[in-house]
C-alpha cells in the first residue's frame, strides 16, 4: 500500500480522511501531537506523536515512512480564539506549515494537499462564491491558511512543489457507522451545539441574530458532510500524484441551510424538541456563506453525495451511541 502522511490525522476531517484513504488503498501514517485530536482516530494506519514544528521529528518520521506526499491537516482553527490568541495561530498554522512543507521537500516529497478554508474570502461579494472571489479574510485564522496558500503558490513556481488548496466551507457530519466523528472541547460548532441541546444539555441553543436578509431571518451557511470532504482529499490526492499541478477548489454543496432550517431538522431528527434562545449578531457573520463548486466538479470529478438529512443523521448517531462509548472506554 502507498503510504501518504496525514498531519492532523487524529482529527475531525483529517480522521475521516484517513478512512476513506484506506478504502482507496492507501495507509495513512497518522502525524499528530494530540492536543486537540484523538489517539482513539487513528484506526487506519500507524500514529506518529510529534508536533509540526518539530523539524528533527518530521525527518525521523519522513525517513521512517517515505510517504508519496502529504496530506496537511494539522491547525489551529476556532476563530475566535485566533483573535485572542493570533501568536499562537501564527506559530502553529504559519510557522508549523512552512517547518512541515521543508521537511517534505528534504525528503524529496513534492504534493501536499492542504486544507483551508473559505474563511479565506471574508465578507462575500457574491453568491455562491468562486475560487476568483477576493480573499479579504477578517479575522487571524482565515488570514494565517491564506498566508500557507499563498506560501504553497510560492513554492510551486520556484521549486516545484505542488499543492492543492481545499478550502472548506461547513464541515458536518459523522462516519456512518459511529466510529469517528466531532470531538472537540470546547464545541463551537452548530450542529454538535444543537445536537447537544436536544440531548439536554442545559446550555441550551442560541440563534445568533435573526434580522439577516434572508428566507427567515437567520444565517445560511454550506454544510458539507465530512465524508465528501475526505472523498475530495483522496480525489486531490490522486490528482497530484498523477502530475497534476497546483491548484485550489471549493468545497461545499451548492446550496445554503439557515441556522432555523438546522434546528428544526434537529428536532425531527432527535424527536426531541429542545430550548431555543435568540441572541445578537456575531461580529463579522456573513448572512450567507455558499460554494460555487464547479471547479471540484470539473477538475477533480468530485461531487456531494449526502446532504443536510444524512448530515444529521449520521452526527446524531456519533453523538448518541459513537462518542458515549469511546468516553466510557476511556474511563
Amino acid at each position: 500500500m502507498q503510504k501518504v502522511l496525514v498531519t492532523g490525522g487524529a482529527g475531525y476531517v483529517g480522521a475521516h480522511t484517513c478512512l476513506r484513504l484506506s478504502e482507496a488503498g492507501f495507509l495513512p501514517v497518522v502525524y499528530d501531537n494530540l492536543s486537540n485530536g484523538h489517539a482513539e482516530f487513528a484506526q487506519w494506519g500507524p500514529l506518529e506523536i510529534g508536533d509540526i514544528n518539530d523539524a528533527a521529528r518530521l525527518d525521523a518520521v519522513f525517513a521512517a515512512h517515505s510517504p508519496a506526499a502529504v496530506l496537511h491537516f494539522a491547525a489551529l482553527i476556532e476563530v475566535g480564539e485566533s483573535v485572542r490568541h493570533p501568536d499562537r495561530f501564527y506559530e502553529n498554522n504559519v510557522a508549523g506549515a512552512l517547518c512541515l512543507i521543508n521537511a517534505a521537500r528534504r525528503a524529496g516529497v513534492e504534493a501536499m494537499v492542504f486544507s483551508s478554508t473559505c474563511a479565506t474570502y471574508g465578507e462575500p461579494e457574491q453568491m455562491p462564491m468562486d475560487e476568483s472571489h477576493p480573499q479579504t479574510p477578517l479575522n487571524p485564522y482565515g488570514r494565517t491558511k491564506l498566508m500557507v496558500e499563498q506560501m504553497l503558490r510560492d513554492f510551486d513556481r520556484y521549486s516545484g512543489f505542488r499543492s492543492v488548496a481545499l478550502r472548506y466551507f461547513n464541515a458536518a457530519g459523522a462516519d456512518f457507522d459511529g466510529r469517528i466523528g466531532e470531538w472537540h472541547s470546547p464545541e463551537t460548532h452548530a450542529i454538535p451545539l444543537a445536537i447537544a441541546a436536544a440531548q439536554g444539555s442545559n446550555a441550551g441553543f442560541k440563534v445568533m441574530g435573526r434580522d439577516y436578509p434572508t428566507r427567515d431571518g437567520t444565517a445560511v451557511r454550506d454544510y458539507i458532510h465530512v465524508l465528501d470532504l475526505a472523498e475530495a482529499h483522496v480525489l486531490a490526492l490522486k490528482y497530484l500524484l498523477a502530475g497534476g499541478g497546483t491548484e485550489v477548489f471549493n468545497l461545499g454543496t451548492g446550496t445554503g441551510s439557515t441556522v432555523q432550517e438546522v434546528v428544526d431538522a434537529v428536532a425531527r431528527v432527535s424527536g426531541r424538541p429542545f430550548e431555543v434562545a435568540d441572541a445578537p449578531r456575531r461580529e463579522g457573520d456573513a448572512p450567507a456563506l455558499v460554494a460555487d463548486n464547479r471547479k471540484a466538479r470539473e477538475i477533480l470529478g468530485w461531487s456531494p453525495s449526502f446532504g443536510l438529512p444524512e448530515i444529521l443523521e449520521s452526527a446524531w448517531k456519533w453523538h448518541t451511541q459513537g462518542l458515549p462509548a469511546l468516553q466510557q472506554a476511556q474511563t
